[in-house]
């Protein structure tokens, strides 16, 4: 398992680095201080999760991530300074898979990095899942290929998971903090903030109107529910 760690800092670079050499061998590390030889890496290298900074010194993490993920899914946790929350608003919004402020523990990261894997990985498939039609959307479970009015629409693993678990229970809505805890883990029952961000980006992909969702609606206060087909 590889990690790469795309930071300015060379004593954050060392530290991290160090905290999985102690606790964590079977992870080995790469580095960049820039954010462009960064993404080269990130090609290259083919690392099964980043740890991204937002203040590089040549193209900022935003750009690093946008760039990212026109070629690869990688789970990606942002660093950012404490109290940014908008960075941390628009760091999900681009398609990271979480964040973390700075200074952080090494006890935290270690933490955060686990969830980070666990739940990047797809569902266990049942025996008898048949592909879902609805509409437009059509979901092959076998294959993990999701199509919308024919066309392949590309879904990260974890929006893939939040479809999922919505699928499963279709018509029936479904609480913040169900879905919190399936897709991301019971630590994170709380952060409502990434399931909103993902339910977006959902509407986004698989909606003709994201603005005006027919598909996946909202029950304010509540949760969200996949609605019945016809």
């Amino acid at each position: 398992m590889k990690l790469l760690i795309i930071e300015d800092s060379p004593e954050i670079i060392e530290a991290v680095s160090l905290c999985f050499e102690l606790r964590w061998p079977e992870i080995s590390t790469v580095s960049s201080d820039k954010g462009n030889k960064g993404v080269e890496l990130a090609e290259s290298e083919s690392p099964d999760l980043i740890i991204l900074d937002i203040g590089l010194p040549d193209i900022d993490g935003f750009e690093v991530l946008r760039q990212v993920r026109l070629f690869s899914d990688v789970p990606v946790i942002i660093l950012t300074v404490r109290g940014e929350e908008l960075d941390k608003i628009k760091g999900l919004e681009m398609g990271a898979d979480d964040y973390l402020t700075k200074p952080f523990s090494h006890m935290e990261l270690l933490a955060r990095v686990k969830a980070v894997l666990r739940r990047s990985q797809m569902p266990e498939l049942r025996g008898d899942e048949k592909p879902f039609v609805h509409g437009k959307l059509k979901v092959d479970f076998s294959s993990r290929e999701i199509t919308v009015d024919s066309n392949p629409v590309k879904l990260t693993p974890i929006e893939y998971n939040l479809l999922y678990q919505m699928i499963r229970n279709e018509g029936r809505v479904l609480t913040h903090r169900f879905l919190l805890e399936k897709v991301w883990g019971e630590e994170y029952t709380d952060a409502t903030d990434y399931l909103k961000k993902y339910i977006q980006r959902l509407r986004q992909k698989l909606e003709d109107d994201s603005e005006n969702p027919r598909l996946i609606v909202t029950e304010r206060g509540v949760g969200y529910k996949l609605m019945k087909s016809q």
